[in-house]
């Protein structure tokens, strides 16, 4: 037999939101499943991801479990995680170099750090990252102000090749 907390409150009958816990993030079930398994994948993929707060806390404890599957090593660890993960790369990342990081830690892999607002909406904003990935995050952003410095010194060389008699723009005729 099952029991209801509830009251009367003049026509109406007020339940209690008992056991009704968990983020609907404001989407349907297939929605915010594809949502949260796209983010997730992405965090494993990327070390980082800028979303709102509520979508970060959200998926949090999914990350944190995808790793301690990835702890485990097992083969049936491997299809639980790619059942989940959108990719088999994302699988391979997880098993050979997101896993291994935290063997010795015993939980809490991810920090949420907020943000701000965005400008759109006012929507409270934050990274959700993993720890210790600080090292290779560095270096991709080396790597990528790196390439932006080599276009630059491209496009500049291209300038000064053009001349200055030259019309910059190829589709204007006079």
């Amino acid at each position: 037999m099952q029991f209801r907390a509830e009251q009367k409150f003049g026509s109406k009958e007020i339940i209690m939101r008992h056991r009704k816990g968990g983020f609907k993030l404001g989407r349907n079930t297939s929605h915010r499943r594809a949502l949260l398994r796209n983010l997730v994948t992405s965090i494993i993929l990327n070390d980082r991801v800028h979303t709102t707060i509520t979508k970060a806390k959200a998926t949090r404890p999914i990350v944190e479990k995808m790793i301690t599957l990835g702890k485990n090593g097992s083969v049936h660890a491997r299809r639980q995680a790619l059942a989940y993960l959108m990719g088999p790369e994302s699988v391979d990342r997880l098993f050979s170099i997101v896993a291994p990081r935290y063997e010795t830690r015993p939980g809490g892999y991810s920090r949420i750090v907020r943000t701000g607002v965005r400008k759109g909406d006012a929507s409270e904003m934050a990274f959700i990252e993993l720890l210790g990935a600080e090292q290779d995050l560095s270096e991709k952003a080396a790597k990528r102000e790196e390439n932006r410095a080599k276009r630059r010194e491209e496009l500049q060389k291209q300038l000064e090749e053009r001349g200055p008699g030259e019309n910059s723009d190829p589709s204007a005729t006079s």
